[in-house]
């Protein structure tokens, strides 16, 4: 019973709409506004990198308290990555918002910043060298998406945590199906540091 109610709590954190929350605390729906996205870099482009950074540190957030309640109140291996998905899916279908949310990627980085942080550190520094080199975020999320339970086997995580990463990167991978499509044809816009074209760059990974 305890494990259940773990469960619904995670589900309901992961369910927390950040974005759409700090929009109307700035007055707008956050849906209605650029890509319609309720994620991090919607609310940057939209409402300034403050409220971005709020959305930011809120969907990590969601992610890896779930994983540390489970750990807290409760001995069982699973639990935290049950917990972990619960709070993924809350993110993506959060109940607050009639089952639509974002694509999740925050909340999984920081499920996995709790799970297995070497692999997703060394993922950090990766992803931030393809960017800098290549100018394309999605590229970097893809490569890294890819790599993470490549990774985890090779630093020896538990077995579970790498079946469970194999399906995030999947989830991932899947939610950046048009990104790849992009890339291959050569219309991928780069991510440019400048001010004026950061807004063209963020748009295209929502």
């Amino acid at each position: 019973m305890k494990e259940i109610i773990l469960i619904i709590i995670s589900y309901l954190i992961g369910s927390i709409p950040a974005g759409f929350i700090v929009g109307r605390l700035k007055g707008i729906d956050i849906r209605e506004h650029g890509s319609g996205n309720i994620g991090f870099t919607n609310v940057l482009r939209t409402l300034g990198p403050l409220p971005g950074a709020v959305v930011f540190a809120a969907d990590l957030s969601k992610g890896i308290i779930p994983v540390y309640l489970s750990r807290i109140f409760l001995e069982n291996e699973a639990l935290p990555v049950i917990c972990g998905l619960a709070a993924i899916l809350g993110h993506s279908f959060t109940i607050f918002l009639r089952f639509k949310g974002g694509k999740g990627v925050l909340t999984t980085t920081g499920v996995f910043l709790a799970l297995a942080p070497l692999p997703i550190l060394i993922l950090l520094a990766l992803f931030i060298l393809i960017v800098g080199a290549s100018g394309y975020v999605s590229a970097g999320s893809i490569t890294c998406a890819v790599l993470l339970p490549i990774l985890m086997h090779l630093l020896k995580v538990d077995p579970l945590t790498i079946l469970f990463g194999s399906i995030a990167s999947i989830f991932i991978i899947l939610k950046h199906r048009t990104n790849i499509r992009r890339l291959l044809a050569g219309k991928e816009n780069r991510f440019n540091f400048s001010r004026k074209r950061m807004k063209k760059s963020l748009q295209s990974q929502e």
